[in-house]
């Protein structure tokens, strides 16, 4: 019987492991990242469903003193994720205190999530769960992204893809998908991006 590649640590959780990160996570945003240059040095960056904390480590690596990390999620982060420019705020993001904790230390230059539903093994199910957290998101970049800001959001392939791209669109100049290559070759995430936000908040 095959066994499962999820058992054993792959090429890239082994490579993030040696190199300080909580999961194999970062190399995506590190793909992003390489390919359409969303984070700038002194960014104030929002990091979405942030735990265990790869994205924000590797933000924290590439922004300069005078940038900013705010993260949140609902689990807190892995306790050697820290940094003088981080600021964690630990909860649920669709309730009113979180939201407004977030905006007071915004507005921010790049929103990121890669925050996943709680997978049930029911395809439809996961995808439209999926596709709620990527709408929040974008309510996130709609109302808390600076003009010109830039945004990267996870989403289950299969949903109604085109139309999140669609509302993207309203939003920002430029708005595609993007698969990393440090995705697994078996999963269905995929990414959302958008670029230069049009308008200010």
């Amino acid at each position: 019987m095959a066994s499962n590649s999820y058992e054993k640590p792959d090429f890239w959780s082994q490579k993030a492991f040696s190199e300080g990160y909580p999961a194999r996570s970062v190399y995506k945003l590190k793909e992003i990242d390489e390919k359409f240059h969303i984070l700038k040095k002194s960014s104030t960056v929002l990091d979405l469903g942030a735990a265990p904390g790869s994205w924000t480590v590797f933000l924290l690596r590439n922004l300069s003193a005078e940038g900013k990390v705010v993260s949140c999620d609902l689990n807190p982060l892995s306790k050697d994720v820290k940094g003088d420019n981080l600021v964690f705020i630990q909860g649920d993001l669709t309730d009113n205190a979180v939201r407004e904790s977030i905006k007071n230390e915004g507005p921010f230059d790049l929103v990121v999530c890669d925050a996943a539903p709680k997978t049930t093994g029911n395809r439809i199910v996961d995808t439209a769960r999926s596709q709620g957290l990527v709408k929040m998101a974008i309510y996130y970049a709609q109302t808390m992204l600076k003009k010109g800001g830039c945004f990267a959001v996870k989403v289950f392939q299969n949903g109604d893809q085109q139309g999140l791209l669609k509302m993207m669109r309203e939003i920002f100049v430029t708005a595609k998908g993007f698969k990393p290559v440090a995705c697994r070759a078996e999963s269905f995430e995929t990414y959302l991006i958008g670029i230069d936000k049009k308008n200010d908040i």
